[in-house]
Protein backbone atom coordinates (compact mmCIF):
# COMPACT_ATOMS: atom_id res chain seq x y z
CA UNK A 1 0.00 0.00 0.00
CA UNK A 2 1.50 3.51 -0.64
CA UNK A 3 0.18 5.09 2.77
CA UNK A 4 3.23 4.31 5.25
CA UNK A 5 2.07 4.00 8.27
CA UNK A 6 5.41 4.88 10.73
CA UNK A 7 5.17 8.63 9.65
CA UNK A 8 2.00 10.38 11.37
CA UNK A 9 0.90 14.00 11.33
CA UNK A 10 2.18 15.50 14.11
CA UNK A 11 0.28 18.93 14.49
CA UNK A 12 -3.70 18.09 14.55
CA UNK A 13 -5.43 20.17 11.44
CA UNK A 14 -7.21 22.97 12.91
CA UNK A 15 -8.16 26.61 13.06
CA UNK A 16 -4.78 27.93 12.34
CA UNK A 17 -4.48 26.09 9.31
CA UNK A 18 -5.36 27.19 5.72
CA UNK A 19 -8.23 24.50 4.94
CA UNK A 20 -10.95 23.92 1.83
CA UNK A 21 -13.52 21.74 2.64
CA UNK A 22 -15.87 20.91 5.35
CA UNK A 23 -14.64 19.39 8.58
CA UNK A 24 -17.35 16.42 8.17
CA UNK A 25 -15.38 15.46 4.88
CA UNK A 26 -15.04 12.43 4.85
CA UNK A 27 -11.14 12.22 4.31
CA UNK A 28 -8.71 14.76 4.70
CA UNK A 29 -5.06 15.85 2.83
CA UNK A 30 -2.90 17.48 4.09
CA UNK A 31 0.01 18.83 1.69
CA UNK A 32 3.62 20.35 3.14
CA UNK A 33 4.40 22.66 0.25
CA UNK A 34 6.61 24.92 -1.77
CA UNK A 35 5.79 27.31 -3.91
CA UNK A 36 9.20 26.90 -6.05
CA UNK A 37 9.51 23.39 -6.31
CA UNK A 38 9.05 22.28 -9.52
CA UNK A 39 7.65 19.14 -7.77
CA UNK A 40 4.83 20.70 -6.01
CA UNK A 41 4.04 23.47 -9.14
CA UNK A 42 3.24 19.74 -10.62
CA UNK A 43 0.78 18.94 -7.78
CA UNK A 44 -0.92 21.96 -7.82
CA UNK A 45 -3.26 21.28 -10.82
CA UNK A 46 -3.49 17.75 -9.53
CA UNK A 47 -4.82 18.75 -5.89
CA UNK A 48 -6.92 21.19 -7.70
CA UNK A 49 -8.54 18.44 -10.00
CA UNK A 50 -9.37 16.07 -6.48
CA UNK A 51 -10.73 19.30 -5.01
CA UNK A 52 -13.42 19.26 -7.67
CA UNK A 53 -13.99 15.56 -8.20
CA UNK A 54 -14.17 14.73 -4.61
CA UNK A 55 -16.21 17.85 -3.49
CA UNK A 56 -17.34 18.15 -0.10
CA UNK A 57 -15.84 14.36 1.15
CA UNK A 58 -12.26 16.29 1.03
CA UNK A 59 -10.75 18.76 3.13
CA UNK A 60 -7.45 19.77 1.82
CA UNK A 61 -4.92 21.92 4.51
CA UNK A 62 -1.74 23.59 3.36
CA UNK A 63 0.55 24.14 5.09
CA UNK A 64 4.55 25.89 4.61
CA UNK A 65 7.63 24.21 3.87
CA UNK A 66 10.18 26.48 1.76
CA UNK A 67 13.05 24.65 1.16
CA UNK A 68 15.40 27.34 1.31
CA UNK A 69 19.01 25.86 0.42
CA UNK A 70 17.83 25.07 -3.11
CA UNK A 71 14.31 27.47 -3.91
CA UNK A 72 16.08 30.93 -2.25
CA UNK A 73 12.72 32.85 -3.16
CA UNK A 74 9.96 29.79 -1.17
CA UNK A 75 10.29 31.49 2.14
CA UNK A 76 8.98 34.59 0.91
CA UNK A 77 6.75 33.22 -1.01
CA UNK A 78 5.45 31.66 2.22
CA UNK A 79 5.28 34.67 4.03
CA UNK A 80 3.39 36.59 0.82
CA UNK A 81 0.94 33.91 1.06
CA UNK A 82 0.05 34.51 4.83
CA UNK A 83 -0.12 38.56 3.84
CA UNK A 84 -2.81 37.55 1.54
CA UNK A 85 -4.57 35.23 4.08
CA UNK A 86 -4.19 38.12 6.73
CA UNK A 87 -6.53 39.96 3.69
CA UNK A 88 -9.23 37.34 3.72
CA UNK A 89 -6.82 36.21 0.13
CA UNK A 90 -4.85 33.05 0.83
CA UNK A 91 -6.05 30.79 -1.25
CA UNK A 92 -5.95 33.44 -4.48
CA UNK A 93 -2.27 34.11 -3.34
CA UNK A 94 -1.84 30.60 -2.95
CA UNK A 95 -3.26 30.20 -6.36
CA UNK A 96 -1.46 32.89 -7.99
CA UNK A 97 2.33 31.74 -6.58
CA UNK A 98 2.02 28.05 -7.89
CA UNK A 99 0.56 29.54 -11.49
CA UNK A 100 3.79 32.04 -11.62
CA UNK A 101 6.23 30.08 -9.75
CA UNK A 102 9.70 30.96 -11.91
CA UNK A 103 9.07 34.49 -10.46
CA UNK A 104 8.55 34.55 -7.28
CA UNK A 105 10.74 37.38 -6.00
CA UNK A 106 9.67 40.69 -4.04
CA UNK A 107 9.36 42.90 -6.88
CA UNK A 108 6.53 40.12 -8.52
CA UNK A 109 4.96 39.17 -5.11
CA UNK A 110 4.01 42.93 -4.71
CA UNK A 111 2.37 42.74 -8.07
CA UNK A 112 0.44 39.32 -7.34
CA UNK A 113 -0.86 41.15 -4.03
CA UNK A 114 -1.97 44.84 -6.36
CA UNK A 115 -3.34 42.42 -9.09
CA UNK A 116 -5.52 40.35 -6.43
CA UNK A 117 -6.91 43.69 -4.90
CA UNK A 118 -4.77 43.80 -1.49
CA UNK A 119 -3.77 46.45 0.36
CA UNK A 120 -0.12 47.24 -1.05
CA UNK A 121 0.85 49.09 1.96
CA UNK A 122 -0.10 46.63 4.49
CA UNK A 123 1.18 43.75 2.08
CA UNK A 124 4.34 45.69 1.59
CA UNK A 125 4.60 46.34 5.75
CA UNK A 126 3.78 42.42 6.18
CA UNK A 127 6.78 41.48 4.03
CA UNK A 128 9.60 44.20 4.93
CA UNK A 129 9.08 43.33 8.49
CA UNK A 130 8.98 39.42 8.25
CA UNK A 131 5.26 39.55 10.16
CA UNK A 132 4.66 36.27 9.26
CA UNK A 133 8.31 34.37 9.44
CA UNK A 134 7.25 32.69 12.56
CA UNK A 135 4.09 31.44 11.19
CA UNK A 136 5.85 29.94 8.10
CA UNK A 137 8.32 28.42 10.24
CA UNK A 138 5.76 26.67 12.66
CA UNK A 139 4.56 24.95 9.87
CA UNK A 140 7.80 23.95 8.43
CA UNK A 141 9.15 22.68 12.17
CA UNK A 142 5.58 20.47 12.21
CA UNK A 143 6.43 18.89 9.34
CA UNK A 144 9.81 18.00 10.42
CA UNK A 145 8.35 16.51 13.41
CA UNK A 146 6.11 14.39 11.21
CA UNK A 147 9.12 12.73 8.69
CA UNK A 148 8.32 15.55 5.94
CA UNK A 149 11.88 15.97 4.13
CA UNK A 150 10.96 17.10 0.73
CA UNK A 151 8.30 18.78 -1.39
CA UNK A 152 5.38 18.33 -1.86
CA UNK A 153 4.35 15.74 0.97
CA UNK A 154 0.95 14.49 1.88
CA UNK A 155 -0.57 12.91 4.84
CA UNK A 156 -4.22 11.13 4.17
CA UNK A 157 -6.10 10.95 7.60
CA UNK A 158 -3.28 12.09 9.28
CA UNK A 159 -1.04 8.99 7.85
CA UNK A 160 1.85 9.92 5.43
CA UNK A 161 1.31 8.77 1.98
CA UNK A 162 4.64 7.91 0.03
CA UNK A 163 3.01 7.00 -3.61
CA UNK A 164 3.27 9.02 -6.73
CA UNK A 165 1.28 12.59 -6.76
CA UNK A 166 -0.91 11.69 -9.73
CA UNK A 167 -4.19 12.17 -9.67
CA UNK A 168 -4.81 8.76 -10.26
CA UNK A 169 -3.11 7.00 -7.44
CA UNK A 170 -3.95 9.89 -5.02
CA UNK A 171 -7.60 9.74 -6.29
CA UNK A 172 -7.69 5.88 -5.05
CA UNK A 173 -5.92 6.21 -1.78
CA UNK A 174 -7.88 8.99 -0.58
CA UNK A 175 -11.40 7.18 -2.05
CA UNK A 176 -10.42 4.40 0.01
CA UNK A 177 -9.28 6.51 2.86
CA UNK A 178 -13.29 7.60 2.39
CA UNK A 179 -14.36 4.31 2.23
CA UNK A 180 -15.36 4.34 -0.92
CA UNK A 181 -15.04 1.90 -3.63
CA UNK A 182 -14.55 2.13 -7.68
CA UNK A 183 -13.41 6.07 -6.77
Amino acid sequence: MSIHATSRLILPVSERDHIRGPATALVSLVEYGDYECPFCGAAYPVVEELQQVLGDRLRFVFRHFPLTQMHPHAQGAAEAAEAAGAQDMFWEMHATLYTHQHALDGAHLIRYAIALGLDPTSFRHALGGRSYEKRVREDFLSGVRSGVNGTPTFFIDGVRYDGPPDFDSLLAVLAEAAGETGG
